[in-house]
């Protein structure tokens, strides 16, 4: 006989769409009635977290514990330092990573696990505060926390009322909206989260132009420069030269392009004064301005490098667009 469950071969596709959007419904519906429970507790366990000098310590079994994990990254990424720690192994050792100055995240739907109970003791000898996240408000966990973020839901998606299914998404939705609270106060800026997310597409989308851009053997001329000189520059610096003062504040620009149409028009080109053929007012960009920025202008003007201008017009670097596509600006 075979071990795997029947299948309802009668089963419709409207049917299969009636169950799943009737999970969908139930588990917005839990999330939904979780901003009404929103108050004191939770500026609280806010505020806690902020007053901390250590980590986050976030704990919990089962299901709970996958939750746990990953409340603890989003945390951990958005500029709270958080750790999962399992209540079992923290039983047999792990404890070790555990201070005075942290703070610890609980998480339990029904607030009764013994393991969790045996790790809430052992963080009440350490003077840990304790935040218990919660399906059951007058359990244990939540009597024996400092403060209890109340995420009960009234039915689990499930159709036995079995299966973590509501509960787990409200207690995703709560570990989100400690996560988002914390780091608006904190005062967390677009600049934090690339550079914790250096690798990722998000943190790439986040690159600031002085994160790609040459800053040395800037391809610069004088304008009265000849464009002999111009040329070694074109073929080594990727075809495009900045025209500087004595002061190095940008004139001009001299592109391939640029020589190109001299080199039809004149047949002792090398000897032309750079001065004489520069784009003048070009288009440039700033060392803090968003890297996808600037893919866009040279992408708008079909050019291939910008210069790079502090706030006085100084040339302080070159941007490529070959090094923004390969820095997964685009």
């Amino acid at each position: 006989m075979s071990n795997q469950m029947s299948v309802n071969p009668g089963r419709s596709a409207v049917q299969v769409l009636s169950a799943a959007r009737r999970v969908i419904r139930m588990e917005a519906a839990a999330v939904a009635a979780l901003e009404q429970r929103l108050g004191d507790s939770f500026v609280r366990a806010v505020d806690a977290i902020l007053d901390a000098r250590g980590r986050v310590i976030v704990s919990g079994l089962g299901k709970s514990g996958i939750i746990a994990r990953k409340i603890a990254a989003t945390l951990t990424s958005t500029g709270s330092p958080a750790i999962f720690l399992h209540p079992i192994d923290a039983l047999h050792g792990d404890l070790g990573i555990v201070g005075p100055a942290d703070v610890a995240l609980l998480l339990s739907k029904s607030g009764e696990s013994e393991e969790l109970h045996a790790l809430l003791e052992c963080l009440g000898r350490f003077g840990v505060t304790v935040i218990a996240l919660t399906g059951n408000p007058d359990s244990t966990l939540a009597r024996e926390a400092a403060i209890v973020l109340d995420c009960a839901v009234e039915e689990e998606a499930c159709p036995h009322d079995l299966a973590p299914t509501s509960s787990t998404t409200a207690a995703v939705a709560m570990g989100d909206a400690l996560a988002v609270s914390l780091f608006m106060a904190r005062g967390f800026r677009q600049e934090d989260f690339a550079r914790l997310h250096p690798g990722g597409r998000l943190g790439r989308r986040l690159l600031r132009v002085q994160d790609v851009m040459i800053t040395e053997e800037i391809p610069m001329l004088a304008p009265d420069a000849s464009m002999r000189e111009c040329v070694v520059l074109l073929a080594k610096r990727r075809g495009t030269v900045a025209i500087v003062d004595q002061e190095k504040v940008l004139l001009g620009v001299v592109t391939s392009g640029d020589l190109t149409r001299l080199m039809d028009r004149e047949r002792d080109f090398l000897a032309v004064p750079v001065g004489t053929i520069m784009t003048v007012s070009p288009r440039t960009a700033e060392p803090g301005q968003l890297a996808a920025q600037a893919v866009g202008i040279m992408q708008l003007r079909g050019i291939m490098a910008l210069p790079v201008l502090d706030p006085d017009h100084h040339v302080v670097g070159m941007v490529h667009l070959h090094d923004l596509m390969r820095a997964g600006a685009v």
